[in-house]
């Protein structure tokens, strides 16, 4: 979670590289052309967390309420219902498209996550799912409940993940989701440390 403006700055870094966007002085230029919405989108995340949970003075409070407003319009544009504080570092958001992540699930840093995909709470509850680091999530891939997932795990494509998974190095898939194989997730996420 953003906790300062070094934070902040360090999630937009690897946010960045995790897309694999080089920055130069003809970015502006590109930009301007063909805008990559995808990292717009992850831009205005990150600077809503950080004006969220370090601005707590009258100005950044309303700046944080104008943020609010351009991120639900980037966000329904997009398709995207993401909350605030949810993803840790280094997310790459590979496609637009619905993707549905509930406010109280949390992801921790290097996940790349395709389009058609939802990870929210099961029947009523208010817990959501808690997921490692380095995880890979397929498209239409659905997980839900409250259920922990370890770290450097690949959720394949359609998959339904409701069971708790605490091994690493894991490929889940299936409907209901079991471990299929051992996987080196360096092979799916380049950058995952």
């Amino acid at each position: 979670m953003i906790q300062s403006k070094k934070d902040y700055l360090d999630y937009l870094r690897l946010d960045q590289e995790a897309l694999d966007i080089k920055s130069n002085w003809k970015t502006p230029l590109k930009e301007f052309i063909a805008p990559r919405y995808v990292w717009q989108f992850q831009k205005k995340l990150r600077k809503l967390e950080y004006y969220k949970n370090c601005r707590r003075d009258i100005l950044g409070k309303l700046y944080y309420a104008y943020l609010r407003l351009r991120f639900k319009k980037i966000s329904v544009k997009l398709g995207f219902s993401i909350a605030p504080n949810v993803f840790g570092p280094g997310l790459a958001i590979l496609h637009y498209g619905t993707i549905v992540v509930h406010n109280a699930a949390k992801v921790g840093k290097n996940c790349r996550i395709q389009a058609c995909t939802n990870i929210g709470a099961s029947g009523g509850s208010i817990k959501a799912p808690q997921i490692g680091d380095n995880v890979y999530i397929g498209p239409g891939a659905k997980i839900y409940g409250d259920i922990t997932l370890g770290n450097n795990i690949a959720i394949a494509a359609n998959s339904s993940v409701s069971k708790s998974c605490i091994e690493n190095n894991v490929l889940l898939g299936g409907s209901p989701a079991k471990i299929i194989k051992e996987i080196d997730i360096k092979n799916v996420i380049p950058y995952a440390d």
